[in-house]
């Protein structure tokens, strides 16, 4: 496939998940308002959900930062890392973002932030310690690619809306199971049946939040590993990176599951070869790293 043409098919699916999202959220608002005849259920929903995204849309990155136990460093301390970033932001026409490092001897990185004007990119010292100049390039181009796609406000929001549709699931199946019983019993069929379905609903939208929010995580990395290539134009780079990740075998001890999907690659070292098939692979944040080093193999610049 040409590279531009996975770019615009990544996009197109990307936009086609955050839908499905926030017709989750309605859909649990709606069914609920329904059930217990409360039309105010579904604004709670709806003004709650906005109202948690715009709060965490401006701080999720300090939060992330803190959660990974990044450090920013200086041009001073690590000039070599400065110079890469900056050359790279000057040939994508970015604005110089934050640097920030974890002390960890695994090889891995991050972007994040809500737009390139407040963008950080962190990568491990494991990175810095392990990786030649080609290979670190490759990653952090990917990572400057998430930046300049606007993948990192992109991928905030999922986490965002990821989070509250969790929270709301599981405050109206507490609703359905303790709370509306007695109301149900009293009012007509419709309502007892919007209840179950609601009920329904919220016991399954966790896991329904959980897999669109992988399968993005998955298709925004193959974009940003394109994107790299492009930048870079040297697709080897990042691909050498990628096989010396997937023959590490130490995982990132600051990671967890809020913040796995915004690595490079899986924290947790769940590669390709030890879960394959569709259904391990669906649970994964990221593409099987053999996957991804061949379709970089397989550009053409």
């Amino acid at each position: 496939m040409i590279t531009y043409s996975a770019i615009g098919q990544n996009k197109r699916r990307s936009a086609l998940l955050i839908f499905c999202f926030l017709l989750v959220i309605i859909s649990l608002g709606y069914v609920f308002s329904r059930a217990y005849g409360n039309p105010g259920i579904l604004v709670f929903a709806v003004v709650f959900s906005s109202i948690s995204a715009v709060f965490s849309y401006y701080f999720s990155d300090s939060i992330t930062l803190a959660m990974s136990k990044a450090k920013e460093i200086s041009r001073q301390s690590h000039p070599d890392l400065f110079r890469v970033v900056e050359n790279l932001t000057i040939t994508a026409g970015l604005p110089l973002p934050r640097i920030y490092v974890i002390d960890d001897t695994a090889i891995n990185a991050f972007a994040t932030g809500r737009d390139p004007k407040h963008a950080v990119v962190c990568v491990t010292t494991g990175s810095l310690a392990r990786l030649n100049k080609t290979e670190l390039e490759g990653v952090l181009a990917h990572e400057l690619s998430h930046v300049g796609n606007y993948d990192i406000r992109f991928m905030t929001l999922v986490v965002i809306l990821v989070g509250i549709i969790t929270l709301l699931g599981d405050w109206f199946f507490r609703i359905g199971v303790w709370g509306g019983r007695r109301k149900n019993d009293n009012e007509g069929g419709n309502n007892q049946i919007f209840a179950i379905i609601g009920i329904v609903l919220a016991i399954l939208s966790p896991f329904i939040a959980m897999l669109m929010q992988l399968a993005v995580s998955r298709q925004r990395e193959y974009l940003a590993d394109a994107s790299g290539a492009l930048l870079t134009r040297y697709p080897e780079g990042l691909a050498s990176a990628l096989e010396k990740i997937a023959q590490d075998t130490e995982a990132l001890e600051v990671a967890n599951k809020a913040t796995a999907h915004l690595y490079i690659a899986s924290p947790f070292h769940l590669d390709s070869k030890r879960t394959t098939g569709w259904l391990a692979n669906l649970f994964n944040t990221h593409p099987p790293l053999q996957d991804r080093i061949k379709r970089l193999r397989e550009i053409n610049l």
